[in-house]
């Protein structure tokens, strides 16, 4: 677990820290030689009843207020701490503003320098801090007045932090590996090592990791945990990671480590933000704003679907950033002003993969988008549309653990293709379209016995898994039915008309008419018109006409007749050429070869170089059912 100070610059954050745990928070010669802390500082301290907790000392000054941001991203308690002898300072508000934000779970308030005042002035300070929390809608912290000089009240102190760190779940390492890089160096005979706080799951040594969002691959040479070595570390740990195969050019601040391609960086997300009434009027689209999330700091912009003062209340935006950065559903950042340097507001990921749309206007729900993982997944969903999104995205995208997915995906009504989810209304949408396209089909082609697949699921332009669903869906509700390669409405029965029945019997006329030498299709629509293949096929059907070839169509019973007297005067397993078939069947070689070849399919005759054999035991002539559904 992590305590992360807090609070105005020379309040005594750096001396506490020491007095706790020991060690001096400032390692850089320019700390030492001006007296303040510049950067991040870390120490190991001793809870009775918790164990060893990583302390991050902050810099207080207005200045390093950036640096304050990365060392307060990932706390599981704030250390605010205020001298007793000036009270709050505008470094306190700011800090105590920038806890809240990132929504700190705990907050305990230590009163230092207290030895300089006495009791009556100690709970005038008290009381103000109290005021300021109550302005700023926190809860009540304990407040612990100490001394890093004389050591009085450290032992209260130690006291303090180990009964608010005992409260609440601790992280679980059962979810997606992340840590995000707030230094990155060499150590001759090492390597590049980074250090960061863990913020969720768990990484062994030998692990492959990739540095995002650069995307360079590494190996976890070496782990190390309040100066110790270990095998793994978990959530929630303070920790430095040797990293083989990484130059220290390919890593710096704000990098984020990850083990999977679950975690992807974005310059684009939806997020539902609250700003300072007194900033949010001036603010438009291009309005240049820092965003801090975890480590990282970027340039940012937002836009919003409301119009007249749309951050007088929590507003849904959509965030662009100058650089990517790596953010996860239900996480918290913080806007500031570039110049003059303010904090005005944060914010809280609704969907760190959105696409580029229309926002929609929401306010009455944005709460429940922030705080709810099944709220941001239906909201994700319904965003997507009939593009869907990976089930596998779900943990980082929505912002829970892996172990809810299968919950939270029931519990959204989606439904599951392959790979992705899709909204019950994308679904539906599909379903219309569907009864649309078989509507159209059946007034278009009355006698067609459905829409063939292929040209359903061209119609419905979607993805594969998407038309899967809604077509399977619509079968098991008896919507529709599949009848081989062709769709139709449960029930459909091809209606002829009575001129469709009258062009049929004519088509029939003829093809029975020319017994063994048929009209072509092509001689057939000269005659009658573009109608007939339609009711060539509705004839076909009917058993009436069989087709023999492309574009030509025989009587059934003109047709079992050449083949009854092709079995009976030819003799099995003897060769006859082209000529010698001709005479038996006494037709032209324009109708004998597609005849031919026709019987080689259904395994009457055999095909052998330039002849045909009969075989032994010859197939089926024609199926003896006339008519078929």
């Amino acid at each position: 677990m992590i305590i992360g100070t807090a609070g105005h610059i020379d309040h005594g954050k750096t001396a506490l820290v020491k007095a706790l745990t020991g060690v001096d928070g400032d390692r850089l010669p320019e700390e030492k030689r001006r007296g303040i802390t510049i950067d991040l500082g870390f120490a190991a301290l001793s809870l009775e009843g918790i164990g060893t907790v990583g302390v991050i000392d902050v810099p207080g000054h207005e200045d390093f207020v950036r640096s304050m941001l990365v060392g307060a991203s990932g706390i599981d308690l704030g250390l605010l701490v205020v001298a007793a002898d000036e009270g709050i300072m505008p470094q306190t508000r700011e800090h105590l503003q920038i806890l809240g934000l990132l929504t700190i779970p705990r907050i305990v308030v230590a009163l230092t320098k207290s030895e300089l005042v006495d009791e009556e002035w100690l709970g005038l300070v008290r009381a103000e801090v109290l005021a300021m929390f109550d302005q700023m809608k926190l809860g009540i912290p304990p407040v612990v007045a100490c001394s890093s000089r004389t050591g009085a009240g450290l032992p209260e102190l130690r006291l303090v932090l180990s009964e608010s760190l005992s409260r609440g779940a601790r992280r679980g390492g059962d979810d997606v590996f992340r840590m995000p890089v707030d230094r990155a160096f060499t150590i001759k005979g090492t390597g590049t090592v980074v250090t960061g706080t863990v913020w969720s799951g768990e990484l062994p040594v030998d692990a492959t990791v990739v540095v995002l969002p650069s995307g360079k691959k590494a190996r976890t040479r070496r782990i190390e945990q309040h100066g110790k070595t270990t095998d793994v570390v978990r959530a929630g740990a303070r920790t430095a990671i040797a990293l083989a195969g990484l130059e220290l050019t390919e890593v710096k601040r704000g990098s984020v480590i990850v083990t999977d391609d679950r975690w992807q960086p974005t310059s684009l997300f939806e997020a539902a933000v609250a700003i300072d009434a007194s900033f949010g009027a001036s603010l438009t689209p291009r309005t240049q704003l820092r965003l801090h999330a975890g480590a990282a700091e970027v340039g940012a912009r937002l836009v919003t679907a409301q119009t007249g003062s749309p951050f007088e209340s929590a507003t849904l935006v959509r965030v662009t950033t100058d650089a990517p950065l790596v953010v996860r559903g239900g996480e918290r950042f913080v806007l500031r002003l570039p110049a003059p340097v303010r904090t005005i507001g944060g914010g809280v990921v609704i969907d760190p993969y959105a696409q580029r749309r229309p926002l929609p206007q929401l306010t009455g729900n944005l709460g429940m988008l922030c705080t709810n993982a099944s709220s941001r997944l239906e909201y994700i969903l319904e965003a997507a549309g009939q593009r869907g999104i990976r089930e596998s995205d779900i943990p980082v995208r929505v912002g829970c653990l892996s172990a809810e997915v299968e919950g939270l995906v029931e519990q959204s009504g989606a439904y599951k293709g392959t790979h992705n989810l899709f909204a019950p209304v994308a679904v539906e949408q599909v379903m219309a379209t569907v009864r649309r396209i078989v509507a159209e089909y059946e007034i278009k082609s009355p006698l067609a016995l459905g829409v063939p697949a292929r040209t359903l699921r061209e119609g419905l332009r979607v993805d594969g898994e998407l038309a899967d669903i809604a077509i399977s869906e619509m079968e098991q509700n008896g919507e529709i039915e599949s009848y081989g390669p062709l769709v139709r409405r449960s029930g459909w029965v091809p209606s002829p008309s009575a001129h469709d029945l009258e062009a049929s019997s004519n088509l029939a006329h003829d093809i029975c008419a020319a017994e063994q030498e048929p009209p072509s299709v092509g001689e057939l629509v000269l005659r009658y018109g573009s109608s007939v293949p339609a009711l060539l096929r509705f004839l076909e059907r009917q058993g009436r006409i069989v087709q023999v070839e492309s574009d030509r169509y025989y009587d059934r019973d003109a047709l079992e007749a050449m083949m009854a007297r092709l079995k009976s005067q030819l003799v099995p397993g003897k060769l006859y050429v082209p000529a010698q078939l001709r005479d038996v069947l006494g037709f032209s070689r324009k109708y004998l070869i597609p005849f031919l070849e026709f019987c080689d399919r259904k395994g009457i005759t055999e095909r052998r170089g330039d002849g045909r054999v009969l075989r032994e035991t010859t197939g089926v002539f024609l199926d003896t059912s006339r008519a078929h559904s």
